[in-house]
């Protein structure tokens, strides 16, 4: 890949929107609707720890780094990429990337193969969606 580029042909608009896409799957997936309860009981945190986070810090610094994976992948997709790719790229790049990492971090950790399965399937589904949308704009 040559950055140069890859970077001058970064869609920002697309980056933006695939970020904010995923600031917002993220909400839904750890919300108590979805996998938020079970998220919590996994790591033991409780409501007063939730409560006590530096909420303002955390959501900030987490959409700085979506923002950051979508500026990355949609250099590594490139500008032919089509829905179809970026959902395949999406997804490839989750499984075989992060969940792995995920999965060997966890294992060492120590970590519950059900905590394994919310977190690598946010990031799945993150990642899909996020493709998609840099690979159709």
């Amino acid at each position: 890949m040559d950055l140069q580029s890859a970077f001058n042909d970064i869609n920002w608009l697309s980056v933006l929107v695939a970020s904010v896409s995923a600031f917002a799957i993220g909400s839904l997936w750890y919300s108590s609707f979805l996998a938020g309860n079970a998220w919590q009981k996994e790591l033991k945190l409780s409501d007063e720890d939730i409560k006590n986070a530096n909420m303002p810090m955390i959501f900030g610094l987490a959409f700085v780094l979506e923002f950051i994976a979508a500026l990355v992948l949609d250099m590594f997709i490139g500008r032919e990429a089509t829905l179809w790719s970026g959902i395949t790229a999406g997804a490839l790049v989750s499984i075989a990337w992060v969940a792995t990492s995920i999965g060997t971090n966890y294992l060492f950790a120590r970590k519950s193969f059900r905590l394994f399965l919310i977190d690598s399937g946010y990031y799945v589904v993150f990642f899909m969606v996020m493709g998609a949308i840099l690979g159709a704009c």
